[in-house]
């Protein structure tokens, strides 16, 4: 096994845990914002299902782009390819709201196909930022992946909450759906751009990613859903409101699923234990289809929510269990291609979401 800790006088861990939450709410955080606030988009788009098209532009750019740039590892600069992939999110942000503002919030296929561009250019940066990341900081502490995939899940639950409170906030405004998509989306941009900061100027000068990067150069590194339960979700009374409970109650889930392994009694470890708990999750698909056919609004939010439980604490167990044991340059190629698998798998329940739609006039 190789040896991953730090000289005990070496400062900046702490530190370096809280950048990595903030960035771990970067990688995602504008992606999510975009499916939250699709009560926006349906009500804009109507025709056009934005729940599922979006997601089905924005993983295929994410999950090819995360295979060339898996595959070409070795010879990218991992902090430039990082770097660009928080600008591009910051860039893809504030077009959404550049778009919006040009259009007066009308809507129509132009419109709509300019959206699709904007999907497409967070899928590009998430390949860019979430696989590079996760390879940079694999062979770093466990504890630095756990507090970025923790971040993940927070972008979530904070895109959620953040959503409901600019929901409610306009409810009864003139055009105050439009008014809390903007005020949503402009904070999302400001936090995108404070992501850039950090990762530019604040990580790198920490004592202790300087320890590991130095490390990992001296052995050889060039560099160091909720959306089925979106819409025709069976029986309920939530109203326009339903989809975003739904949404809010995954990520909240995430999010606590994302901090149980810290209890080392509870942390899976064992390759053959994770491997049979993560094939038992497809029993979820059954689970789903008959909750959807014959169940009530409560069954549905408790199945979401424990989906959201087990892909948050299976996340952490698998990403900060499988590196070990690799030196840096393994570590950070093992952390691409969880990533790019992770993705696929991602992408592989997207276009099979579109069964959902059968027999429902599509």
């Amino acid at each position: 096994m190789v040896n991953n800790e730090p000289p005990t006088r070496i400062g900046g861990k702490y530190a370096a845990i809280v950048v990595c939450w903030l960035l771990g709410n970067g990688c995602l955080f504008s992606w999510n914002s975009m499916l939250t606030i699709e009560d926006y988009y349906v009500n804009l788009f109507p025709k056009y299902h934005p729940s599922r098209v979006l997601t089905l532009v924005y993983q295929p750019f994410a999950f090819g782009t995360l295979a060339i740039l898996a595959f070409k590892e070795e010879k990218i600069n991992t902090r430039t390819r990082n770097l660009f992939g928080f600008t591009l999110f910051f860039l893809a942000t504030l077009a959404v709201l550049i778009l919006d503002l040009a259009t007066s919030g009308k809507g129509g296929l132009g419109t709509f196909i300019g959206i699709c561009i904007i999907s497409g250019a967070f899928g590009i940066a998430d390949a860019h930022a979430q696989g590079g990341m996760v390879g940079d900081l694999s062979y770093m502490l466990p504890e630095f992946i756990q507090s970025l995939l923790a971040g993940m899940a927070a972008s979530g639950a904070l895109t959620s909450a953040l959503r409901l409170i600019t929901k409610a906030a306009f409810e009864n405004s003139e055009d105050g759906l439009r008014k809390g998509a903007i005020l949503f989306f402009a904070i999302t941009t400001f936090f995108e751009l404070l992501c850039v900061v950090l990762y530019a100027f604040v990580f790198p000068k920490l004592p202790i990613v300087k320890y590991y990067r130095s490390k990992a150069a001296s052995e050889g590194a060039k560099t160091v859903s909720a959306d089925l339960a979106a819409e025709d979700t069976g029986s309920h009374s939530l109203g326009s409101w339903y989809a975003l409970v739904l949404i809010a109650m995954y990520n909240v889930c995430d999010l606590i699923g994302r901090y149980i392994p810290l209890l080392k009694v509870l942390k899976l470890e064992s390759r053959k234990l994770i491997t049979t708990t993560v094939i038992c999750r497809f029993l979820f698909v059954p689970a789903f289809y008959f909750t959807a056919k014959y169940g009530t609004q409560g069954w549905m939010i408790m199945l979401t929510s424990f989906l959201g439980l087990s892909n948050g604490y299976l996340t952490v167990c698998v990403l900060t269990s499988a590196p070990k044991g690799y030196k840096g340059p393994e570590q950070n190629a093992l952390g691409n291609l969880l990533v790019l698998f992770l993705l696929g798998g991602i992408f592989a329940g997207v276009t099979l979401d579109w069964l959902w739609l059968i027999g429902k006039g599509w």
